[in-house]
């Protein structure tokens, strides 16, 4: 009898092991479909809910700003939204950090077609014309005010790393040309800190001159052989 019992055991098929997945393995094709389709739809419904409080807060102010508004403004419901946020400071938090990357990311758009550097410099100036002219920066400082100034000393120090990326061929030009060694931190900081000065004090009708007046700077910059001491 235990003969037979021993027998009918080793009769039973034992569960193949499964080979462990190979490190860096992709997973299977369709589940990298669903993946992708389901970023994607999470990406448009989170920058829908950007520009629904985009809206809101240039209408009310940030401190103002109700998730409810935000919700009837996106066109989703109360769940949706706390599936990507937990609180009005979350939100806020996103947004400030969504509007500093989307001017990154414009002024890197407005200048990467341009290799010369002259052409570059003259996209430079545009970029700066068009958003002093186009964005709602001075709308939000004024609508919310603690906010904005929250928002453009936090963009500031980003701002003056983006303009020496995008200066950079510029800047190697001019110190060829001149034989000059440019501080290329401080002058990049002299430019933003004249586009927040334009924010807080409009120059009016003679805004319009602002492309020639930042040539200007830089001219005297140049003249002055600028130099980190």
């Amino acid at each position: 009898m235990a003969e037979a019992v021993e027998a009918a055991k080793a009769k039973v098929k034992k569960p193949r092991a499964t080979a462990p997945a190979k490190e860096g393995a992709e997973p299977a094709p369709v589940k990298a479909v669903k993946a992708v389709r389901r970023n994607r739809r999470s990406e448009s419904t989170i920058l829908g809910i950007f520009d629904a409080t985009e809206a809101v807060v240039l209408e009310s102010g940030a401190d103002r700003v109700n998730i409810l508004d935000v919700c009837q403004t996106a066109g989703i419901s109360r769940g949706t939204f706390y599936r990507y946020f937990s609180s009005q400071d979350d939100l806020l938090d996103a947004f400030s950090r969504h509007r500093r990357d989307r001017f990154h990311a414009a002024l890197i758009e407005a200048t990467a077609p341009y290799a010369d550097p002259d052409e570059r410099f003259d996209a430079v100036l545009r970029f700066v014309d068009d958003y002093l002219e186009r964005g709602n920066a001075r709308r939000l400082l004024v609508v919310a005010p603690e906010y904005a100034m929250r928002w453009l000393q936090r963009i500031f120090p980003d701002s003056v790393i983006r303009f020496q990326d995008v200066l950079g061929p510029v800047f190697d030009a001019w110190e060829s040309r001149a034989g000059i060694k440019i501080d290329r931190e401080l002058t990049c900081e002299l430019l933003v800190r004249y586009i927040l000065s334009e924010i807080l004090v409009p120059a009016g009708p003679e805004r319009r001159s602002l492309p020639r007046r930042l040539e200007r700077m830089f001219a005297m910059l140049m003249q002055g052989r600028v130099s980190r001491r």
